[in-house]
């Protein structure tokens, strides 16, 4: 048997794991529910015979249109496990989106989550070319039932009944490394999402890289976050699997800090807004506090960092500083672990730049924040820090497997068996994103420093070049605001300008408290940003973050937005990139007038 693919690595740890411990938990009537491993491997073999009863031949597209839940990788394995390949829509995708994918990936089996899924698809099942059958996950959804329209439980007891044993496993033993394991779709920023053929093989890259370089055993515990549609996540998950551990799914984000009280993760893949949302909320609670509280806290924080650095480096602790460390262990750092449910040893960060003194924020507690970089089509990663080799403020070396290259304007060029085998079905955008000689070019402009570690200036689309000349990377700046607690979204605007705009969504709940405090009356969100105390109050906070920013970096008018940007009015994509055009686009009026005499 093969057994460098996903689908055998998962039978391999089911077979191992199966009379120990639960595998996968979610919450259901306010109760976490495990899943054990015998029978995390019963309902793939199930679904997977299920979908045999179907007709599912080999190497077909199945899609899974679904927030994170136990069921969505159940079934991204059991679509492996015959030999075919998963198409991830995101669960916020509208249904023109998913339809888009449905029809470009020619999939003939969609799996769905919830009422809006469900709904979504049928409005345009019957005018499909290739749409033939809708599995639901959540009994709670009202569906038209059929035999092309069921629920996942119909299909684990066609399963069940069906006499393909012998089938699933000639399926199984016949995948190859370089068999496509995902098809998984751009953020499509700049255009129409293309969807990147990614490899069994490539997949290994990263766990192979990860192997040596984590501590990570059966005994952990993830937390799953980020949307599995996104490969970000769905890696991080076989890497997780491949070493026993256990996943707890979050399907409600805005119950995050609540699920780490209940689940005490000890590791997480996040992206830099979250980490940006604790750090601005502690500091903001701090700014409440007394003139000693925020002293001995900074003091805290900065005994922290030394001695972990101290620590990392395996230099000499003096006495004083192991003293210091215990008072500040108890009066600060502990807490900051405990917001994090206490146990936390590292998160995953990438995605967009995060800033280094939030890096070493959370490093001063103990917590590391292994920042790196990569794409869809890199699967996802080119670049790690790592506990034994990192540098704060960049996106580290080169995993093992990647050649990292430079091009003479700055673009980051990236080969390796992670990298995708092309976009399905579009050979011309493949041709035009690869070099003659084999390397991915990534839209990102970077440098190597001196000791190899590599840093993300901007997106080679995104800099703005201003009408002095001026080349300014937004991404920057906008991370550097992103850090305020009373900050929830912030774009900067300014190509082909005299200065920098910008558009900023605050955070309301923090924004109430603070009016509410201050005596400032309101009754709507539209209300409370025109107050001309609340514009002074941003203004003030922007200035603040931008004193040591070039005059050119610094933003000179912005107007505050009383909703946020959305996936649905195509502003953002799933993972909270900003599509710039369509923001220029949609608020032109407003941008106008900031630019106005």
């Amino acid at each position: 048997m093969q057994t460098r693919n996903l689908a055998s690595m998962i039978h391999a740890q089911v077979e191992k794991y199966s009379d120990k411990k639960n595998a996968l938990y979610d919450k259901e009537d306010n109760e976490w529910r495990g899943i054990s491993w015998r029978e995390f491997g019963n309902r793939i073999d199930n679904a997977a015979k299920g979908l045999l009863e179907l007709g599912v031949k080999e190497n077909e597209f199945l899609a899974i249109y679904s927030g994170n839940r136990p069921e969505w990788t159940i079934c991204d394995y059991a679509i492996m496990s015959i030999k075919c390949s998963t198409v991830t829509i995101y669960a916020t995708n509208i249904s023109e989106q998913a339809e888009y994918i449905v029809d470009d990936a020619q999939i003939r089996v969609i799996f769905v989550d919830e009422q809006f899924q469900y709904d979504n698809v049928m409005k345009f099942f019957d005018k499909s070319k290739t749409l033939q059958y809708v599995i639901v996950f959540s009994k709670s959804v009202k569906i038209k039932k059929s035999k092309n329209v069921m629920y996942l439980d119909d299909l684990y007891e066609l399963g069940r009944k069906s006499g393909k044993d012998g089938m699933l496993k000639k399926r199984l033993e016949s995948i190859s490394p370089d068999d496509i394991a995902a098809i998984i779709y751009t953020s499509g920023t700049t255009g129409d999402p293309k969807g990147a053929m990614l490899a069994h093989e490539s997949f290994f890259v990263e766990i192979d890289a990860l192997e040596p370089a984590f501590p990570m055993t059966d005994n952990d515990i993830e937390l799953v976050f980020l949307p599995l549609s996104h490969v970000y996540e769905k890696t991080s998950c076989h890497w997780i699997h491949s070493k026993g551990a256990t996943q707890y799914f979050c399907h409600d984000t805005d119950k995050i800090v609540e699920y780490f009280q209940e689940i005490r993760p000890t590791y997480m893949v996040g992206v830099p807004r979250l980490y940006e949302k604790v750090y601005a909320a502690v500091y903001a609670n701090i700014e409440k506090s007394s003139g000693l509280k925020k002293k001995i806290f900074n003091w805290g924080i900065e005994v922290g960092k030394k001695y972990r650095y101290a620590e990392i480096r395996r230099e000499p602790i003096p006495l004083s500083l192991k003293l210091q460390h215990s008072i500040a262990h108890k009066m600060v750092l502990k807490n900051v672990r405990a917001l994090l449910g206490g146990r936390l040893n590292f998160f995953s960060a990438g995605g967009a730049p995060l800033a280094k003194e939030i890096e070493e924020f959370f490093f001063a507690a103990n917590i590391f924040i292994a920042q790196g970089y990569g794409l869809t089509e890199t699967c996802p990663m080119g670049t790690y820090n790592c506990p034994k080799d990192f540098k704060f403020g960049t996106v580290g070396k080169p995993i093992p497997g990647n050649e990292i290259k430079i091009a003479p304007d700055g673009e980051i060029l990236i080969k390796g068996r992670n990298v995708m085998k092309g976009y399905w079905n579009k050979p011309e955008a493949t041709a035009e994103v690869m070099t003659e000689d084999g390397y991915f070019m990534t839209g990102d402009i970077g440098e190597f420093d001196e000791d190899g570690f590599l840093r993300i200036t901007d997106r080679k689309k995104d800099i703005i070049i201003t009408a002095n000349g001026k080349n300014v990377a937004p991404q920057k700046i906008e991370s550097r605001m992103g850090q305020d607690y009373y900050v929830e979204q912030i774009v900067v605007i300014g190509d082909k300008q005299k200065y920098l705009t910008a558009l900023l969504v605050p955070s309301f709940p923090a924004l109430e408290e603070y009016a509410n405090e201050k005596g400032i009356k309101f009754e709507t969100h539209e209300e409370l940003i025109k107050n001309l105390d609340i514009i002074k109050f941003y203004r003030e906070r922007i200035d603040a973050q931008s004193k040591d920013l070039a005059h050119f970096e610094q933003i000179q008018k912005f107007s505050l937005l009383a909703n946020p940007l959305t996936v649905e009015r195509n502003e953002i994509t799933p993972t909270m990139k900003v599509k710039r055009k369509v923001i220029a686009e949609n608020y032109k009026d407003i941008i106008t007038k900031m630019y106005a005499g």
